[in-house]
C-alpha cells in the first residue's frame, strides 16, 4: 500500500473505494483542512481519505446542535476493509464514568465545515441506547447484536 504525503510531515495510507494506487498517483492530493481531513480530488471532489486516529476524539452532534459524545475509536471489519462502527463516549467527566456506544458509521455524516460528525438521532434516544463500558465490550462480530443496532440507529447494514 503506498503512503502520501503531505509537506513531508503527514501520513495518510489506503484507498477509497474504486480507488487504486495508480488512480491515486494521477490526481492532486489536496487537504480541505490543513490538520485533519484529506480529499482525493479528479474533476471536482472526490473521496475523502483520513486517518482513523485523526477522528478519535471529534465531536459528534445532532441535527438540533446538541453535541452528543466524542469519539473514541473507529472500529474496522478487517476482512473486507469496511469501516464498522464509531465508539462514541457520552456522559462522564475526563473519561471518568463514560458511557460508551457503538454508532454504525454509515449513521454518521461528516460535517467539515464545522470539522465535527452529525448522528440523526435525538439526545434522548441515545440516552436509551445500549452501551457499554470500557471494560465490557459487546461481541461486535455478532450478527444479531450488529442487525439490532444497525436497526436501532436506522442505518443500512455495512455488511451488505
Amino acid at each position: 500500500m503506498d503512503t502520501y504525503t503531505r509537506e513531508g510531515d503527514r501520513h495518510v495510507s489506503g484507498f477509497s473505494e474504486g480507488l487504486n494506487a495508480q488512480d491515486v498517483r494521477e490526481q492532486d492530493v489536496n487537504a480541505y483542512d490543513s490538520t485533519t481531513y484529506w480529499t482525493v480530488k479528479e474533476n471536482g471532489p472526490g473521496p475523502r481519505v483520513m486517518a482513523a486516529s485523526t477522528l478519535e476524539g471529534d465531536n459528534v452532534y445532532n441535527p438540533a446542535g446538541e453535541k452528543l459524545g466524542d469519539i473514541d475509536e473507529i472500529m474496522i471489519d478487517v476482512p473486507t476493509g469496511r469501516v464498522a462502527y464509531a465508539v462514541l463516549s457520552v456522559g462522564g467527566f475526563l473519561g471518568i464514568g463514560d458511557k460508551l456506544l457503538a454508532i454504525p458509521w454509515r449513521a454518521l455524516r461528516l460535517d467539515p465545515q464545522n470539522k465535527r460528525f452529525i448522528l440523526d438521532v435525538p439526545k434522548e434516544r441515545l440516552n436509551e441506547a445500549k452501551g457499554f463500558d470500557k471494560d465490557q465490550w459487546p461481541s461486535m462480530a455478532d450478527e444479531r447484536w450488529a442487525t439490532e443496532l444497525h436497526n436501532y440507529y436506522g442505518a443500512p447494514y455495512y455488511w451488505r
